[in-house]
């Protein structure tokens, strides 16, 4: 509003300036025109041959650019707002003016090669693409707060006051493992790829879970979009549609409810031992339904990042094997000519360092124990190493 205004100031002086600079080069063309009678301070009276001369010099009604060109104010001059003395009329106008052509950002000005004109349509252009970005700005911060109190409310409604995420966070981690395992692990295991897995990898999966709650009508993944996170629905009904790639006649929709889950593409795409760095794509769209939508998340990255520790991981755990298998085989060779108790205590104590450094939790009615990995001997080595230490014992 106040640019406005400004603008329509602005644009109301100008035409004083243009059309007094149009009587003044008229009147140095013309030697019976004095210039003095021009300037209010001056109490000559201007004759009618001096106003009909410069009334055609400068022509306002019937234009004509070949004479003087007024440009961009010609409409103030043919309006009447310059000579009108009723003020609420000028700034009405005025005003009106300068908010029509902001708001179109001067796409309609007509300017004449007069510089300072040119440079005031350009204001008039640049203002109004400033002030057209604040307002959008504004109106996205706006639907942006909007959703975000929106969001909180449903929020707050369900957890009515405790944040679970926080409390749990803060727990010690043993505890607070267990705790994820015991709610997250059953969800895991309906997914094909994570049912195949090994304790400590569906341990660190269940540690990267977050829960997210979702408001009404919110599309969480389109079709043919990167898939950035995996899914696992524990509260509310969501809706997933697909089109088949944007075939023509093809669609399909389904419902997924509690335990179900969404990004099944993303399981196959991390765990690839040389794994693309583009996203995989979505073959479906997700929109929740219900007005609360709460779900387990887990993003691209910590699923990679779990995937790839357990790769070295298991490479560190090969090497660390091969090594106590050359050890064995050194310790052997040394006591080839020794009693088979010697070889017996040696090939035990070397067993139990194999079995205490590569342990593994297993669950068991005692809770938690420590025990042997069973593929500690699965190599051909292992094997023939075994059946050495069984022909000579």
């Amino acid at each position: 509003m106040l640019a406005s205004q400004v603008l329509g100031s602005f644009w109301y002086l100008f035409p004083i300036e243009r059309e007094t600079t149009c009587w003044q080069e008229a009147c140095r063309k013309n030697i019976m025109c004095n210039q003095t009678s021009l300037y209010c301070h001056e109490q000559q009276v201007v004759n009618m041959s001096t106003k009909t001369f410069l009334n055609e010099s400068c022509p306002i009604q019937d234009t004509n650019t070949a004479i003087f060109n007024f440009g961009i104010f010609l409409d103030a001059l043919q309006s009447g707002v310059v000579a009108s003395t009723d003020f609420r009329h000028k700034f009405s106008y005025c005003f009106w003016w300068g908010l029509r052509n902001l708001s179109s950002v001067g796409q309609n000005l007509e300017t004449s090669n007069y510089f300072s004109e040119i440079w005031f349509a350009v204001f008039i252009f640049i203002s109004g693409l400033v002030l057209f970005s604040f307002l959008i700005g504004n109106m996205q911060t706006y639907l942006q707060s909007t959703t975000k109190r929106r969001h909180e409310q449903h929020k707050w409604q369900e957890i009515r006051g405790v944040d679970e995420e926080n409390l749990i966070h803060n727990l010690p981690n043993d505890l607070r493992k267990d705790i994820n395992r015991h709610i997250c692990l059953d969800l895991l295991m309906r997914v094909p790829l994570f049912d195949r897995m090994d304790e400590r990898l569906l341990d660190a999966v269940c540690d990267r879970l977050k829960p997210v709650l979702y408001i009404e009508n919110v599309y969480i993944i389109r079709e043919g979009d990167p898939v950035e996170e995996m899914l696992f629905i524990i509260q509310g009904k969501l809706l997933t549609s697909t089109t088949n790639g944007g075939r023509t006649g093809f669609f399909n929709s389904d419902f997924l409810k509690v335990g179900d889950f969404c990004g099944e593409e993303l399981p196959t795409w991390a765990l690839d031992p040389h794994p693309s760095s583009n996203l995989p794509i979505s073959r479906r769209t997700v929109q929740t339904l219900s007005e609360v939508g709460q779900v387990f998340d887990l993003k691209a990255d910590d699923l990679k990042f779990v995937a790839a520790w357990h790769r070295y991981s298991k490479k560190k755990l090969e090497e660390s094997l091969r090594e106590e298998e050359n050890r064995l085989q050194d310790a052997l060779a040394n006591a080839g000519g020794s009693s088979p108790n010697l070889v017996s205590t040696i090939y035990a104590s070397i067993f139990d360092a194999i079995a205490l450094r590569h342990g593994v939790m297993v669950h068991g009615k005692q809770g938690y124990q420590r025990g042997c990995l069973p593929c500690c001997f699965r190599s051909l080595r292992s094997l023939i190493l075994l059946l050495k230490i069984s022909n000579r014992l």
